[in-house]
């Protein structure tokens, strides 16, 4: 009887300098577990650690939502997991929370870690599937939820992660598809789309000042546009004659952002989302939903407000509530967090 043998050591590819600067290169962040010091000195500096996500506002959802053992819970954007983690030990003994998230590549990674953690199948259901199909879910959860989470920004994992091509920051391919597995990634739109067609993209989905000028210069590029990188120079190139400033980053943030959403059918799928939400709770149930951008907060406000003139909702988030100055110290990306909430109302028809 042979054994194998042990696969060769592979020495890990030095970084120049003193500290890494590539997403790669960044392994003790990439290995919380084994690095655990190390990424809490990085969170200590308001740095969100390579391949992690910080949740946000978690002390408020759990107030809004308060959840109480044996009830049954529902995250519709399990991301990192982080407000799942907090979430599930309060339903418990009796209690469960449902998981589900589209992102084929960070699922797999995330029900790994909460398995890892002691969360069995019998507490935490994960499904892959698209939030606004969570009525699916009902026969289930037993025809309801008691409290519900949505989370409608993009993970940190995601957005720092080159290869997943959500940042102008890093060269990648110009993917922005929150599954990749399905849809079309954001290259193959552009060359689908003509100047006009672009410009109202920028303005609608991202309220773009310069959105003429950047779909102009976007399709005078004579290749087709496939990285990050190429991009980036694009929407400089289309502002060179502005003063260069912080406008240029916003500009290339609300460009990215645009994009992302059309290429996801955001605002369709929080549309669809929205319409179901009330009747996938139970009456009394809470719903918590944390909002990034004025296009998203608009949306969520104004559903909120039409099932609470119908009776729906007993009673709904008088304004947005925002992230403390000490979270948005310590997590600069929670800076642009709204949150707002709903209860459903005890005497409403199912």
């Amino acid at each position: 009887m042979t054994t194998e043998a042990p696969p060769p050591h592979v020495r890990r590819k030095r970084y120049r300098g003193t500290h890494p600067r590539h997403f790669e290169e960044k392994y003790k962040e990439l290995e919380p577990q084994k690095f655990a010091a190390d990424v809490e000195k990085v969170i200590a500096r308001g740095q969100t650690p390579a391949g992690m996500h910080r949740p946000i506002c978690v002390n408020e959802i759990l107030s809004i939502l308060d959840p109480k053992p044996g009830e049954t819970a529902l995250d519709v954007t399990l991301g990192f997991g982080g407000h799942t983690r907090e979430i599930l030990p309060l339903l418990l003994p009796g209690g469960r929370l449902f998981a589900v998230d589209v992102d084929a590549v960070e699922l797999p990674r995330t029900k790994a870690r909460l398995r890892k953690l002691g969360f069995s199948e019998e507490v935490l259901v994960i499904h892959k599937m698209n939030f606004a199909g969570i009525a699916k879910l009902l026969p289930e959860a037993g025809g309801g939820f008691d409290c519900i989470l949505a989370d409608l920004g993009v993970s940190s994992m995601q957005l720092d992660n080159p290869g997943r091509g959500f940042s102008y920051k890093n060269d990648g391919p110009l993917d922005l598809r929150l599954n990749p597995e399905r849809g079309t990634p954001a290259s193959a739109l552009l060359q689908s789309m003509s100047a006009q067609e672009l410009a109202e993209l920028l303005t609608s989905n991202a309220d773009e000042p310069c959105a003429e000028l950047i779909a102009q210069e976007i399709k005078k590029a004579t290749s087709p546009i496939t990285s990050t990188r190429q991009l980036s120079d694009i929407v400089r190139a289309a502002l060179k004659t502005l003063p260069e400033n912080k406008a240029h980053a916003k500009s290339l943030q609300r460009t990215f952002m645009a994009l992302r959403i059309a290429v996801n059918d955001e605002f369709g799928v929080l549309a669809r989302f929205l319409d179901a939400l009330p009747w996938c709770m139970k009456p009394g149930a809470r719903v918590a939903i944390l909002s990034f951008h004025s296009g998203e907060d608009k949306r969520v406000q104004a559903s909120l407000q039409k099932f609470a003139d119908a009776g729906i909702y007993s009673r709904i988030a008088p304004t947005a509530l925002r992230p403390s100055q000490e979270e948005q110290r310590s997590n600069p990306r929670s800076s642009c967090a709204k949150l707002r909430w709903a209860i459903r109302s005890e005497l409403a028809a199912s």
